[in-house]
């Protein structure tokens, strides 16, 4: 029989939570050996692949050895195999059959990317509420459980595209993700995603006003306790309240924390917009993306960490390739992720380290990005404090 002591209940929460975030603190402590077992744990599974076969996935013992025999690769390197695998030859770069595919908000060439998302792939997608329950397990504040997300994610699906003989349904990797795992988390969201879904595909002004009004109408008397997703999406939902309701999010909710991502400085950009519209909320960073939750914000300091217990990484460096974990404060890389469905992929961001083991993404791998952030830093006073 479940205790009814206060006491006794809090207590096996604290334990619960512990046990969830301990796979990812133990990484944390000790960065070199998980990673190296990431390692042996994605060559074993790139080995049932064509693409990982042709590297001699089988046969690689060491870190040297991935680094010669697998080539880092960036999406348009990829982009023919994936479009095999589109074709239905699945084992091209997957050992597991497709559960959606996801595309990209961005562009790369003037196409969004396709992303296929596996069962493994999707499962370690929800480290992305290590943010959230962290928080929870550090300031005690179990009521958040209570109450429900405000889900302002974007559609799961928008089409459907032939992979093989089959039709897969293809989306928002945010939207994939809520609709799959959202019953193994601890607190609701609304509205659901099958109803976000129902509303269509599009992008425009009016399709997005069509989703905030679903989420008002449906949160509006609820204790909204948590707010995940995209920061632009989230500040443009309290815009259109205010416009259309002369209301904020403040007005309505007593917001605890908000889990949020998809763009660099979420802390140092955003924090006062975001403060001005939800109220004084804990804002945790995540860093991920289409093809893969990277890393999020552990504590009040103003970075994330990685997942060093679920992807192998690496970053590109002026001096030469090195590990994520070996880089020194201050320094810049351009990060070179394997995941269970890309090995090696060049994701494309300069992620800048600070004290182990904290980081920030700062932007795209462009000339410009180092000056721009730098700008950004002297404006709002942070100069490059945690």
């Amino acid at each position: 029989m479940q205790s009814t002591n206060p006491q006794a209940q809090a207590q096996a929460m604290i334990e619960r939570l512990s046990a969830m975030l301990q796979p990812w603190e133990q990484a944390l402590s000790s960065p070199a050996e998980t990673q190296q077992a990431i390692l042996h744990r994605l060559l074993s599974d790139y080995a049932h692949t064509r693409y990982g076969a042709q590297h001699g996935a089988s046969q690689i013992g060491t870190l040297d050895d991935y680094r010669r025999a697998f080539p880092i690769a960036t999406y348009a390197d990829y982009k023919p195999v994936i479009e095999r695998v589109m074709a239905g030859e699945i084992e091209e770069l997957l050992y597991e059959e497709p559960v959606g595919w996801a595309i990209t908000r961005g562009t790369t060439q003037g196409e969004s990317k396709f992303i296929p998302m596996t069962p493994t792939d999707l499962q370690m997608r929800v480290s992305a509420g290590r943010a959230m329950l962290n928080y929870v397990l550090t300031s005690r504040r179990f009521d958040l459980f209570a109450g429900v997300n405000l889900n302002l994610n974007f559609p799961s699906v928008v089409g459907t595209i032939q992979v093989g003989e089959r039709q897969i349904e293809y989306g928002y990797s945010s939207g994939i993700y809520t609709k799959h795992v959202s019953t193994s988390t601890p607190v609701r969201s609304i509205p659901t995603q099958e109803a976000i879904d129902a509303l269509g595909g599009g992008k425009s002004v009016k399709d997005w006003e069509r989703r905030f009004e679903l989420a008002y109408e449906q949160c509006k008397d609820q204790n909204v306790t948590l707010v995940g997703g995209v920061c632009p999406t989230a500040i443009r939902f309290a815009r259109y309240l205010y416009k259309t309701y002369k209301k904020y999010p403040k007005d309505i909710w007593k917001t605890q924390i908000m889990t949020l991502g998809s763009v660099p400085g979420i802390n140092t950009r955003y924090k006062s917009s975001l403060t001005a519209l939800y109220g004084k909320a804990a804002i945790r960073e995540i860093y991920g993306a289409t093809e893969g939750m990277f890393g999020q914000q552990r504590d009040e300091k103003r970075a994330w960490v990685p997942n060093y217990d679920l992807f192998f990484f690496e970053v590109l460096t002026p001096r030469g390739i090195k590990m994520l974990h070996e880089m020194q404060p201050g320094e810049l890389g351009g990060l070179v992720v394997s995941t269970p469905i890309l090995p090696r992929y060049r994701i494309g961001d300069l992620i800048r380290a600070y004290q182990p083991p904290y980081f920030r993404c700062i932007g795209r791998e462009e000339w410009w990005t180092t000056l721009k952030y730098a700008w950004d830093e002297i404006s709002s006073l942070n100069f490059g404090q945690l």
